[in-house]
């Protein structure tokens, strides 16, 4: 493994989140077209479309993925069936901007979840990064205003993105238990294992959506370029991209990268949706990436 950031790297670990945060912008665009729940199970049929031509022998009856099979079942539950359905739940009624911003606090419900469930120690430095990140979030939730935060009036956005986010903690820890090797060898097979099986938990979220809600999906070119683009940017170049950039570099000088995502979406929603970043804004990114720094020192 290379330490050191090339400029190719740097493409690579930048192209991710860019992509995720544009996830974020086309469902705040689309959201009156298509149901949530729904827009996550095209999401990854189409994934799961594109794979299947390059990962396709895991199915095999002699692969190591039948032996395993509870295992990417729960991992598509966390990483394909929920995580992603909550952010777009969450996008119904939040913005891009704090979406991504509540999502960059991350690494803090990493060490919380760890800490719980998995017996993972936490340092002095890193409960002072998580301090600072959380007081990030809370000025993300309070919209920089004290009185709304002493009030607790939360969009249900903030809550169901908070939700994904101790959803994709708990994802990423169960992927360092249990033995991934051969699947890893090769990073279609490894992501097809998980969506084999999330679009099955999707396709059953998504019929008690439409059994409760009674929704209407309103077709039109927008809505079919929108599907194509968080099919095949979102779920699969920017999972590529990743995979190669922390093989070069490692995960710790990825993660840094994972932080952009939120300044990309300050830029893309006032751009496309005219949605203006506030003082705030910034002063919760400075406590995120703040805390995220304190919590990586040694």
């Amino acid at each position: 493994m290379n330490h050191k950031l090339t400029p190719g790297t740097i493409i690579l670990l930048v192209i991710p989140p860019l992509l995720w945060s544009g996830n974020a912008i086309v469902g705040r665009m689309i959201h009156d077209m298509v149901p949530p729940i729904t827009l996550n199970l095209i999401r990854w049929v189409l994934a799961f479309l594109i794979l299947l031509p390059m990962a396709f022998p895991i199915f095999r009856r002699d692969s190591v993925l039948w032996p395993n099979w509870r295992r990417y079942a729960i991992l598509g539950l966390l990483g394909v069936g929920l995580y992603n359905a909550l952010q777009y739940l969450a996008l119904q009624s939040s913005t891009p901007i704090n979406v991504t911003l509540v999502a960059a606090s991350m690494p803090v419900w990493m060490l919380i979840v760890g800490s719980l469930f998995f017996q993972a120690k936490i340092t002095r430095w890193q409960l002072a990064g998580a301090a600072l990140s959380i007081a990030g979030v809370l000025i993300v939730l309070s919209r920089g205003e004290l009185a709304q935060l002493l009030a607790l009036r939360l969009v249900p956005g903030d809550i169901f993105m908070i939700i994904a986010t101790i959803t994709w903690s708990l994802y990423s820890w169960l992927l360092t238990r249990g033995d991934h090797t051969q699947l890893r060898e090769h990073w279609a097979f490894f992501l097809l294992a998980q969506v084999s099986f999330g679009v099955l938990w999707s396709a059953a979220f998504s019929a008690a959506e439409w059994m409760l809600m009674k929704p209407v999906i309103h077709w039109n070119p927008m809505l079919f370029a929108a599907l194509a683009f968080v099919a095949i940017g979102p779920a699969v170049i920017a999972f590529r991209c990743w995979g190669l950039g922390v093989q070069r570099v490692g995960p710790n000088v990825a993660a840094f990268f994972n932080n952009l995502t939120p300044l990309f979406a300050a830029i893309m929603s006032s751009a496309f949706l005219g949605d203006t970043p506030h003082l705030f804004h910034v002063a919760a990114f400075i406590c995120i990436v703040g805390g995220i720094v304190l919590s990586s020192r040694r």
